[in-house]
């Protein structure tokens, strides 16, 4: 089984700043790290590889330094990694992003794709199916079990906004959005960790990708833009103990909210 797995590269969201200008998040701000999600469909990757046999790999699309994601993703365990980069990819939005990556994705041969429920940075929650949409193959989102994955299926759990349990069953190809509760992550192991410092992957540009414009990705293939960005300020709280009786209480709180204006 080949299986592929969809990474982003995010920056540490305590960390970061905007650029009001351009509304967009300044990645150069904070340290970048593999988001979180991404990391359980990798692990759920890896887990399926130990049941089933087959190879993992991992695709993430970002400037050159995403590459030390793909490090950190061999050090987990996966086999292989692609890096899709290039300045006319700047700027994409979701729909923008799916493109190029199903552009990238095509032609090749995966039995499954797995990739996070979202992303901490965007949190939308779309690629993923944008994705699969673009491919023509099914997909499945907010999946917690993968039940098995053989003889040309997969059939798997989610549970949906009320609570309910749903039992889905898929042909092959076919994409999986997990979440954080697909499994436990496992940590790399020390002999692994030395041998990704020197891993290489492979770096696909937009010359690489068939049937990609620049009209396709990028800015220009952008329809959605961000008109404003502003960063909630921070209040200065007041707290106040109050040891008398319920009925002293009761009075002394309608004159604390009175004078605070709140009443």
């Amino acid at each position: 089984m080949r299986i592929l797995v969809l990474i982003k590269e995010v920056p540490d969201m305590e960390k970061v700043k905007f650029d009001s200008e351009r509304g967009v998040v300044d990645r150069s701000s904070a340290p970048a790290e593999i988001n979180p999600f991404d990391e359980s469909a990798l692990q759920a990757a890896l887990d399926l590889r130990e049941r089933y046999g087959g190879t993992v790999c991992v695709m993430t699309m970002g400037p050159a330094r995403a590459e030390k994601s793909l490090q950190e993703a061999y050090a987990r365990g996966a086999d292989e990694g692609i890096l899709l980069t290039d300045r006319a990819f700047g700027g994409s939005d979701t729909i923008a992003t799916s493109r190029t990556l199903a552009a990238a994705i095509k032609g090749k041969d995966f039995d499954l794709i797995l990739c996070g429920e979202k992303s901490v940075d965007g949190d939308t929650a779309q690629v993923g199916a944008e994705t699969a949409e673009l491919l023509g193959i099914p997909h499945a989102y907010y999946v917690d079990v993968i039940e098995t994955c053989s003889d040309g299926e997969i059939r798997v759990e989610i549970e949906n906004l009320c609570g309910n349990r749903q039992v889905r069953v898929m042909k092959l190809p076919a994409l999986v959005g997990v979440t954080k509760n697909i499994g436990k992550l496992k940590l790399p192991t020390v002999n692994r960790k030395l041998e990704s410092l020197n891993a290489s992957c492979r770096t696909l540009t937009m010359a690489d990708v068939q049937g990609l414009s620049k009209d396709d990705t990028g800015f220009a293939g952008s329809p959605t833009k961000v008109a404003k960005i502003e960063v909630p300020k921070v209040q200065q709280r007041e707290s106040e103990i109050f040891r008398e009786d319920m009925g002293d209480f009761t009075a002394k709180l309608e004159t604390v909210f009175t004078e605070k204006g709140v009443i």
